[in-house]
């Protein structure tokens, strides 16, 4: 799947002067955790989350987080710290650059980048302009509605042994396990030997996961240590 088959397209937005009350206003209202900044081209300058305004002189929770660690911070990284938990604009808060995509990525590329920024939202640009917006949400709708769709045809037994013979030698930590597989009436019995309860647990997931599986049945022992 692709980032555009999921992603949200009315998405909420805000200029870079606009003020904080009136983001936090917007997203109270609208329920969302964040909003990106857009300027009056449609170029994503940034995202203003939760977690941007969570440390705000109003609340008191400007000094929250700060430690003796502090006194290896510069100056300069005092004085970024300070606009952005007393900035009165977006473009004083928001965090930036924003981490984006395109609506042609594929999903688990786009999962790969969230969890390496350590984010919730995607901005989806297309010729520098913003045109979705993908979060965590938007992935577990898609799972969802995948679960929902209708069945797929109804293969044959042989058919469905040699698919799950094919998942098991796809998988890297499948190779040490010792399997023989049966399948009756879309029943697949697992014979033979893994190396752990971890390899087995991983081992049933997979084809059980497998379109036209109607249940698994294992007959795995350990194997002896060599």
């Amino acid at each position: 799947m692709r980032v555009d088959q999921v992603m949200a397209r009315d998405v909420v937005s805000v200029p870079p002067e606009a003020s904080v009350r009136e983001i936090a206003s917007l997203m109270l209202e609208r329920r969302i955790s964040g909003v990106p900044v857009v300027d009056a081209e449609g170029k994503v300058l940034g995202i203003v989350s939760e977690g941007d305004l969570i440390r705000r002189p109003e609340i008191e929770t400007d000094r929250a987080g700060r430690s003796w660690l502090s006194v290896f911070v510069s100056d300069e990284e005092r004085a970024r710290d300070f606009v952005k938990s007393h900035g009165r604009r977006a473009r004083e808060v928001m965090t930036q650059p924003a981490v984006c995509v395109a609506p042609q990525t594929p999903l688990d590329e786009a999962v790969r980048v969230m969890e390496r920024h350590h984010i919730k939202r995607l901005p989806v640009i297309e010729q520098g302009r913003l045109v979705g917006l993908m979060t965590r949400a938007d992935l577990v709708r898609a799972l969802l509605q995948r679960q929902h769709t209708a069945p797929p045809p109804h293969s044959s037994d042989r058919e469905l042994c040699e698919r799950v013979e094919a998942l098991l030698r796809s998988e890297n930590w499948a190779a040490s396990a010792y399997i023989n597989v049966v399948v009756e009436g879309g029943v697949v019995q697992l014979w033979g030997t893994v190396d752990s309860a971890a390899q087995r647990e991983a081992i049933l997931v997979a084809v059980g996961g497998l379109d036209g599986v109607k249940s698994v049945q294992p007959h795995l022992g350990r194997s002896m240590p060599g």
